[in-house]
């Protein structure tokens, strides 16, 4: 089999940004060329994902479910199910979800 096949069930929950929230990884670093993960993230009501940046990666977030607000160093941004962000290998940024229910996004990291 050339494809590979990750069932969900094999797929580990785990901590994302020191327990804010929580992710999935789907593709590990050097799995496929040029990405560095694919996760599907959870951040409950409320909750951060605090001021960070990534210095060896392009981020691109998907907006599953939720809605809050991205900031960077330039300002504050709403998000809403369906929104698609890019953030620039180091660029800060935070994530705030300012809804009732718990957000949900798949996140994309590039080399």
């Amino acid at each position: 089999m050339k494809v590979i096949k990750k069932a969900k069930e094999s797929i580990a929950l785990e901590p994302a940004h020191d327990g804010a929230g929580t992710r999935k990884l789907f593709v590990k670093n050097d799995e496929i060329k040029n990405i560095q993960g694919i996760t599907h993230g959870w951040l409950k009501s409320g909750g951060v994902f605090e001021w960070h940046k990534h210095d060896d990666c392009n981020e691109c977030m998907y907006v599953l479910k939720g809605h809050g607000i991205v900031k960077d160093e330039d300002g504050e941004y709403k998000f809403n199910v369906g929104d698609f962000f890019i953030f620039p290998k180091g660029v800060y940024h935070e994530q705030r979800n300012t809804g009732k229910c718990t957000f949900e996004a798949i996140f994309i990291r590039t080399k």
